[in-house]
C-alpha cells in the first residue's frame, strides 16, 4: 500500500478515462509485469481492481482506464466523479492473474470494450520485445473504443484490427475464423465482457491446454465452477490464529461472516475474478468458485477465494 497523486486524467472513449498514477515525491514505483492490476483503496472505503495499461518497463508511473458503470457497484463512479489531478488515493503493489508465458511465437490478443487495459500493456511489452503478435479489439462503436489513437498509429496501427458493431465502419470479429488454424506455439489471450470469452471458448474448445488464457471483469452471476455444497448448505470455517470457529450460512460468503465477526481481509471484486481476497487453506477441501485460480492451484487446496468459494467439507481451516 502506498499513496500515490493523480498527474494526468484522459478521456479515451466514451464514459472511459485514463488515470496516470505517480510518487508524490518522484519515487520509482514497484515493477510489473503485462497483465496485472493494482488495487485502489477509494477514500470512500470501497476498494476496486483495474489493470495496468502502460508498459511494464515504466518505473515513474502506473496507468489505469475506468469505464463508467451507473448501473455497477459505485466505484467507477466514485472515481469517474471524485478523482481528478492532484487527487491522492491508495495503492496496492501490482498483481499478476493474467500473465503472459513466455516462449511463444505468437500471441493473439483479443479484447472487448475495457479489456483492451491488460491486452494494450501486453502489446506494449510484445512490441518492445520484438515478440510476434496481432490485436483483435472489439466495441460497439468507434466512440466506445479506448485508446483508438494509440492503436490506429505506428507501431500498433500494423498489428490492430478493429471490429464494430454492423452499422458502424469496420469487420465484426469471426472468432471461428480467426481461430480455425493453430500456429504451433501460439497463445491466445482474451478480456472482455462475458459474450467474447463464451466465443473465444467455443471456438478454441480443442486447443492445448494452458494455450488459451481469459480476464473477466464480470461473470455472470448464474456462472459457478464448484461442484461442491451448494449455496443453501451451512459449513463451518476455523480461524488459525485463535482457533475461532464461525458457521457460514447459506447465501452469505467466507468473506461477510469474517466482516460480521470484526475480521476485515483484503478483498475488491467480490465475484472470484481479481484474486485479491486469496487465503491459506491449512485444512479441509474447498468447493472454488473463482475464476482467478489453475486447475492445479485448485487441486493443491492451499488457497482459497474467500468472496466466492465454499466448502467441499464440514470445516475450512483459514490461515489467518
Amino acid at each position: 500500500m502506498r499513496t500515490l497523486r493523480i498527474s494526468r486524467c484522459v478521456d479515451e472513449a466514451l464514459g472511459i478515462r485514463s488515470y496516470e498514477l505517480v510518487d508524490p515525491d518522484g519515487a520509482l514505483l514497484p515493477p510489473f509485469e503485462a497483465g496485472a492490476h493494482i488495487n485502489l483503496h477509494l477514500p470512500d472505503g470501497r476498494t476496486r481492481s483495474y489493470s495496468l495499461c502502460n508498459d511494464p518497463q515504466e518505473r515513474q508511473r502506473y496507468v489505469i482506464a475506468v469505464l463508467r458503470e451507473p448501473t455497477g457497484r459505485g466505484g467507477s463512479v466514485y472515481v469517474h466523479d471524485n478523482l481528478a489531478v492532484g487527487s491522492q488515493v491508495q495503492v496496492s503493489d501490482p498483481l499478476n492473474n493474467f500473465p503472459l508465458m513466455a516462449g511463444a511465437c505468437i500471441y493473439t490478443l483479443i479484447a472487448g470494450g475495457i479489456g483492451i487495459t491488460p491486452i494494450l500493456s501486453m502489446a506494449r511489452y510484445l512490441e518492445r520485445t520484438g515478440v510476434a503478435y496481432s490485436i483483435h479489439y472489439c466495441a460497439r462503436n468507434p466512440e466506445r473504443a479506448a485508446f483508438r489513437e494509440i492503436l490506429g498509429t505506428a507501431p500498433f496501427s500494423r498489428r490492430t484490427v478493429m471490429h464494430f458493431g454492423g452499422e458502424h465502419s469496420g469487420k465484426r470479429l469471426d472468432l471461428a475464423s480467426l481461430l480455425s488454424e493453430r500456429v504451433g506455439g501460439q497463445q491466445v489471450y482474451c478480456c472482455g465482457p462475458a459474450g467474447l470469452i463464451d466465443g473465444v471458448k467455443a471456438a478454441t474448445w480443442d486447443w492445448q491446454a494452458n494455450s488459451v488464457h481469459f480476464e473477466r471483469f464480470k461473470i455472470d452471476p448464474t456462472l459457478s465452477t464448484g461442484s461442491g455444497q451448494d449455496a443453501t448448505s451451512t459449513f463451518e470455517i476455523e480461524i488459525d490464529s485463535t482457533g475461532q470457529i464461525l458457521d457460514v450460512p447459506p447465501q452469505k460468503s467466507i468473506l461477510h461472516v469474517l466482516r460480521d465477526n470484526g475480521i476485515f481481509p483484503d478483498s475488491s471484486c467480490e465475484e472470484g475474478i481479481c484474486g485479491t481476497c486469496a487465503t491459506g487453506l491449512l485444512s479441509g477441501t474447498a468447493d472454488h468458485r473463482d475464476f482467478v485460480l489453475t486447475d492445479e492451484e485448485k487441486a493443491s487446496q492451499t488457497v482459497v477465494m474467500i468472496c466466492c468459494s465454499r466448502a467441499g467439507s464440514r470445516r475450512l481451516k483459514l490461515d489467518l
